[in-house]
């Protein structure tokens, strides 16, 4: 099984500077083991088992628990597929062979999701 959790999760009472409250969830993805991405919107993880991605989501929410967040924002969506992993490096590396970029190599002006000029 392969699971994919895309997960933003960080505090709304502490002002608009939240990297410090993020930054120890961001640890905890990173020594979990799992396979991981950061956005600028959120992290996307891949793990094994649904109950491995849930049990990230809830760590997430101890962490700013413990570091006095009265009221935490999350939004997780999950990608949830029986059988083969590799699913994120996988889907990525697919679109670069079919757009003929890198994934992480930005659209030109102008170009729309699909690689073509508007």
């Amino acid at each position: 099984m392969s699971v994919l959790l895309d997960l933003s999760i960080f505090p709304v009472d502490r002002g608009a500077g939240v990297s410090g409250f993020v930054a120890p969830v961001i640890a905890m993805i990173r020594d979990s083991g799992h396979d991981y991405r950061l956005s600028p919107m959120g992290t996307i993880v891949e793990t094994d088992t649904l109950a491995e991605a849930l049990a990230l989501m809830e760590r997430a929410y101890t962490i700013l628990d413990a570091l006095g967040c009265e009221r935490v924002y999350a939004t997780a969506k999950l990608d949830i597929r029986k059988g083969q992993g590799g699913g994120w490096r996988g889907r990525l590396s697919r679109c670069a062979s079919i757009s003929g970029r890198s994934p992480a190599e930005p659209r030109p002006p102008g170009a729309t999701c699909r690689g073509s000029q508007s």
